[in-house]
């Protein structure tokens, strides 16, 4: 297991990497070129700068979130192919600077979805939180405003000025789409990619559907056992993988993580473990990491990676916000002291089940 934690960047992020050194065990940053737009080229050059300023604060820059992908390339226009091969001009950048593996999403327009980001929880701290009766009521240009409003300044990915100023644009293209369309313009993408991920060893893995269920009528692709089973199939290498996101796929109660983790354990190359509440009617509330304050077995995902003696990259994902972290210091979800609480818990979690 490799212990990582999200970095937004230079000048982008309140957190430094001084601060996230400190926490025992992590030895990676996940990281990404924030400012590039979706089908912009990431240049070797840019690449290069963004992983020497990690490796120079003694940590290590081998994964990266994400290449956002082109919405002409999830409708299948005829422009997807142009943006492909920029996609490809990038993996190359990015395998010849020593990255391993992409998190990305093929989620339509939104790559996540709350509508409060700073809920009051019954500890004193603060959360993402997703209330299903007001998203099923409220139009999507509202939803943006509440996001924009609530991230104060601070880019969200998925969230991007650029793409949010056509959001009725992209609703009408989607009109109709269906999963199975969908699924379809994946496999055309991931096919045209393979190729190149295995020539400079980059495994793609896919990130969950947050949350797992339709929202705005948009077509679900990675949403449970059944659907990321067809998405992994249709193109058998083992560069097609998985992010596997406890916290959205446990959004669903239908979703069994641990069967689903043992299914797929040989195409899951990074781990997003967070803890969600999930309430009868559908709400969900983000909380700590331990098992105990959530829905999701914690412990039993730590154990069955322990027991895979699984390799790859693990993050603790969406923290509470605590000790004075707030909505005028810090990015919603992406506090330092709960992520770094999450890191130790899932380190324990694994020292303990590995009998360490």
């Amino acid at each position: 297991m490799k212990m990582s934690f999200r970095w937004y960047g230079q000048g982008n992020d309140p957190i430094s990497l001084d601060d996230i050194r400190q926490i025992p065990g992590v030895e990676e940053i996940v990281w990404a070129l924030h400012d590039k737009q979706a089908g912009e080229l990431w240049t070797e050059q840019e690449v290069q700068k963004a992983v020497h300023y990690i490796e120079n604060h003694g940590l290590k820059a081998t994964i990266v979130e994400s290449i956002n992908i082109h919405e002409d390339i999830k409708l299948g226009l005829p422009t997807r192919d142009a943006y492909i091969e920029t996609y490809k001009e990038s993996l190359k950048n990015l395998g010849k600077n020593g990255v391993k593996v992409i998190c990305y999403n093929f989620m339509p327009i939104f790559d996540w979805t709350r509508t409060e980001m700073f809920h009051p929880l019954s500890d004193g701290s603060t959360a993402l939180f997703f209330d299903k009766e007001k998203i099923m009521s409220i139009d999507p240009q509202e939803l943006v405003e509440i996001v924009e409003k609530e991230s104060r300044g601070l880019t969200l990915p998925g969230w991007e000025p650029e793409r949010l100023i056509k959001i009725k644009e992209l609703f009408d293209a989607y009109q109709g789409f269906t999963d199975d369309k969908l699924r379809e313009n994946f496999n055309y993408f991931i096919d045209a990619i393979m190729p190149t991920c295995e020539e400079y060893d980059i495994k793609m893995a896919i990130h969950p559907d947050d949350p797992p269920f339709s929202i705005f009528g948009l077509p679900r692709l990675a949403n449970s056992q059944e659907n990321i089973r067809k998405l992994l199939s249709l193109n058998t290498s083992v560069y097609n993988g998985l992010t596997f996101c406890t916290g959205s796929l446990g959004a669903d109660l239908n979703n069994n993580l641990v069967d689903m983790l043992d299914e797929f354990k040989d195409r899951v190359h990074f781990m997003h473990v967070r803890n969600v509440k999930v309430y009868d009617n559908g709400d969900f509330s983000e909380v700590s990491h331990r098992t105990q304050d959530g829905t999701v077995d914690i412990t039993g995902i730590m154990r069955t990676l322990a027991r895979m003696n699984f390799e790859g990259y693990v993050r603790p994902d969406h923290g509470r916000h605590v000790f004075g972290e707030n909505e005028t210091n810090v990015r919603p979800g992406y506090g330092l002291y709960d992520r770094a609480m999450g890191a130790m818990y899932l380190t324990g979690c694994w020292d303990m089940a590995k009998g360490l």
